[in-house]
């Protein structure tokens, strides 16, 4: 995780310290005490660097990984955020002839500001879950679907629900239980990187029911791509996830579908395989195979852990009606209904709409770093109602 942005951590690390040193501290200081003030700095830069060199995307012991970040929250941002404030108030102080530099208050003032978003995200908001509650009408659905229930939900990453947080993921099942679906879906990232991390949680996993039962699909951290491994390795882990879940008596559609009936009416459940961009995520979803043999007026639900496929590939390869994905996690950090991620101009998070197609992204269950401010993990009960 570290290794792919190396450049950028250390630099975010060292600039900052840099700056304070040149323009507050070269002055103020003697020699020893500014090699004391530059301590803290060298041991991040090795503690970085260290982490670099971890083979796997996260490292074994993943509490090393948090360590990490919690020092960055809480040290490396607010000097990053004080420094870049400060520039900015110098550059107008030359640019107005003003002597005050008022970027230096607004700098402290952001410092508490991150301090409590990083310590409510991991310490509060992670632990938070909310049951979000939707009607989906169409024309198109068999009237003997009318009011059948679809339990959601996305991005588990089960790894981190070890130890004393196990009874967070209790406390998903037993709310998603509680809901009595007709059908439970779940639409990717059941783990961070290894199918290890389902052993402990395989009971708690296993109590989900449904008339119906439970549908999962692929997410990109499912297929291994984040162990340093042989790729015969990899194959042979994400078998493993996937013998794991069916022991856990999940369904898990790989490009394929099944038929749920009422009566003489029927929808289609569809499941494609992850379909990134296959650069950063695992391109492997193949539509057409997912849908061969269902026809144009079927009722189709579509599963697909990453959202980008729904343009991509859903809209213009299928008449699917209602697509549910993850992967986002709602960017885990939201004001509002704002989270950086809008800025990419794509769907992630709620509801979407072409024409007769829709597309739902939940903002997922947990997450690979425990840290959720505003962006809760959420539970999503679909009622599909037929139009009148």
């Amino acid at each position: 995780m570290i290794a792919r942005s190396l450049f950028m951590f250390l630099l975010m690390i060292v600039i900052p310290s840099l700056y304070l040193d040149f323009h507050y501290l070269s002055r103020r200081l003697t020699i020893s005490k500014r090699i004391i003030y530059w301590i803290p700095t060298l041991l991040m830069v090795a503690y970085t660097i260290v982490l670099a060199f971890e083979r796997n995307f996260i490292p074994d012991n993943i509490y090393l990984l948090y360590i990490y970040l919690l020092l960055l929250g809480l040290v490396v941002i607010p000097k990053l955020v004080f420094a870049l404030c400060s520039i900015c108030g110098l550059a107008w102080c030359r640019l107005t002839g003003k002597r005050r530099n008022y970027g230096n208050l607004a700098g402290l003032a952001a410092v508490p500001l991150i301090w409590f978003v990083l310590l409510y995200g991991a310490f509060i908001g992670f632990e938070k879950m909310e049951v979000n509650r939707y009607d989906y009408i169409s024309t198109e659905l068999p009237k003997s679907f009318d009011g059948y229930r679809i339990v959601q939900f996305s991005d588990a990453h089960v790894g981190t629900y070890s130890g004393s947080m196990q009874h967070l993921l209790k406390q998903a099942v037993d709310s998603i239980n509680a809901l009595k679906p007709d059908l439970i879906v779940f639409t990717g990232d059941l783990q961070n990187i290894h199918p290890s991390e389902l052993y402990k949680q395989m009971d708690i996993l296993s109590g989900l029911k449904a008339k119906d039962g439970v549908y999962a699909v692929l997410g990109n951290h499912d297929y291994a791509e984040y162990v340093d491994c042989s790729t015969a390795q990899k194959v042979a882990n994400c078998r493993e996830t996937i013998s794991l879940e069916k022991q856990m008596g999940w369904t898990v559609l790989l490009n394929e579908h099944r038929i749920i009936s009422r009566g003489n009416s029927h929808i289609v459940l569809a499941g494609m395989e992850n379909d990134g961009d296959g650069k950063h995520f695992p391109q492997k979803g193949d539509i057409r195979k997912t849908l061969a043999g269902t026809a144009k007026e079927d009722f189709i639900v579509m599963l697909e852990h990453d959202p980008s496929s729904w343009r991509r590939k859903i809209l213009p390869e299928s008449c699917s009606q209602l697509t549910l994905s993850g992967h986002t996690h709602g960017g885990q950090f939201m004001i509002g209904d704002w989270s950086p991620l809008a800025l990419a101009g794509k769907e992630w998070n709620g509801w979407y709409k072409e024409g007769r197609q829709s597309l739902f992204v939940s903002k997922g269950l947990g997450g690979l770093i425990p840290f959720r401010f505003g962006a809760t993990g959420e539970i999503v009960l679909i009622s599909l109602k037929v139009a009148r």
